[in-house]
């Protein structure tokens, strides 16, 4: 009997790796055996059907071509599947056989999805496209240099489709403005920028908060600073590496962390909070960073990993202290439409920012936990703008039938999503509750408490 006849065994190989560092990373041979081990556990267990179309995908090779024999699929069949994986992560959090879970066929598909990736890489180099899209504060210092004339040709439709030919972005993916004046450049005119001394938490703003909505980043300090977090912000932080990671650019993804960690280093150091806005880069540095960079680098980054918090978690972690604040001056009233983001759900710490939101007289979150398709930079693409849509029905569709006139979401990314698919574009949690706090925040005012009212925490 041939290998290839042989039957397909749940068991790790011997070329089981998720370490960059460990050579049968790199080793097609030793990936081939996992893949293929993954798409027979994957054939066989098939609980993740609904998520992104990897899985459709493999399934109608098995069921209507190869005839069940995961051997058969070959390799343009393989990039067929692989290609699909937009990095959700939702297949690992529903997956039982995971590393996570300590399971012994440690099988965690994502990772093995960027393994495949990254020998891409290595074999063929970066796609220009690929180079574009991992560089997003480049894009935006280049867009800020043609003072507002990038974003009025991104509603051109000629324009766009010339960037659909030169570059793959689909002509009518909504995209986000960039900002005049970056968020680090408002936070060092209002004195905000400081050092690691007597800081509670630092903020990472995200390059999307840095280059296209800054008042996200401001909400949040206002936020913050109602609750007495001594909050620091800092210069030159740059892009987490996530849309570099995506296209399996690992060279990349560990420059802008080297970064990144450089700069958060001496407050991680002086035991401040992380507070990184945008969930896609809370899930880097707390669960990716420490496995995919150099290992004389790995105690910083697990250092990094444990300081990180989102703004919500933060602010909950506080909530019996007497400085949380619930003076809110103006609410909602009713009910806010609240989508959980893929990569919050990832990470494994609840949605503190619907939880926060409850703390708002009157208001009654109704959450949406299907993925609304977005997922980094594959709704950008030609290729996936289509599928993205479709994916994210089920969440365009649940927000909708929440009949709220305030929606929600932590991740600014999924609410352009929303936006453009669903009509409404959602607020970030902290953006409610700095309207909230203030009174013409919301078309209604809080009442003021009577004497021997007050707010109960949980």
């Amino acid at each position: 009997m041939t290998d290839i006849d042989k039957p397909v065994s749940y068991q790790p190989t011997d070329g089981l790796s998720y370490d960059p560092e460990d050579a049968r990373y790199w080793e097609p041979e030793a990936l081939q055996k996992e893949i293929t081990r993954a798409f027979e556990i994957c054939h066989g267990c098939r609980m993740c059907f609904k998520y992104c179309d990897s899985f459709p995908i493999l399934f109608d090779l098995l069921d209507k071509k190869h005839d069940g024999d995961v051997h058969r699929i070959g390799p343009v069949e393989t990039g067929r599947v692989m290609d699909a994986c937009f990095q959700c992560k939702l297949c690992e959090v529903q997956c039982p056989y995971t590393p996570r879970d300590g399971h012994e066929y440690q099988l965690d598909f994502p990772k093995l999805v960027h393994r495949y990736k990254a020998q891409g890489v290595k074999k063929k180099g970066v796609p220009l496209r690929a180079r574009v899209l991992a560089d997003p504060d480049g894009s935006a210092r280049m867009a800020r240099l043609s003072l507002g004339t990038a974003n009025v040709l991104n509603r051109v439709k000629l324009h766009r489709v010339f960037m659909e030919a030169a570059l793959g972005i689909h002509r009518d993916k909504l995209l986000p403005d960039f900002a005049s004046t970056t968020f680090e450049r408002w936070a060092e005119e209002q004195g905000r920028i400081r050092g690691p001394e007597g800081v509670e938490a630092v903020l990472f703003p995200t390059c999307y908060v840095q280059n296209n909505e800054p008042q996200i980043g401001r909400d949040t300090l206002e936020v913050l600073d109602k609750n007495q977090v001594k909050t620091a912000c800092v210069k030159g932080l740059q892009c987490c590496g996530m849309p570099a990671w995506e296209s399996g650019d690992l060279e990349s993804l560990r420059k802008q962390a080297a970064h990144n960690m450089g700069i958060l280093k001496p407050f991680v150091k002086a035991g401040a909070k992380v507070v990184a806005l945008n969930p896609t880069c809370a899930m880097m540095m707390r669960r990716e960073y420490a496995e995919l960079l150099p290992e004389d680098q790995r105690e910083d980054a697990r250092q990094l990993a444990e300081a990180i918090r989102d703004p919500g978690e933060l602010l909950w972690s506080i909530r019996e202290e007497p400085r949380f604040n619930t003076d809110f001056q103006s609410t909602p009233d009713g009910p806010v439409a609240y989508h959980a983001p893929c990569h919050l759900r990832a990470q494994a710490v609840g949605f503190k920012g619907r939880d926060l939101l409850r703390k708002i007289p009157g208001v009654k979150p109704k959450i949406t936990m299907e993925c609304c398709g977005h997922n980094g930079t594959y709704a950008m693409k030609r290729e996936g703008f289509e599928a993205s849509k479709r994916i994210g029905k089920k969440a365009f569709d649940g927000m909708k039938a929440a009949s709220a006139e305030v929606w929600a979401t932590d991740c600014p990314l999924a609410a352009l999503q929303f936006e453009q698919h669903a009509g409404k574009k959602p607020m970030h949690p902290m953006s409610i509750l700095a309207r909230a706090y203030r009174q013409d925040g919301f078309p209604t005012r809080v009442p003021e408490k009577t004497e021997g009212q007050g707010e109960t925490t949980s």
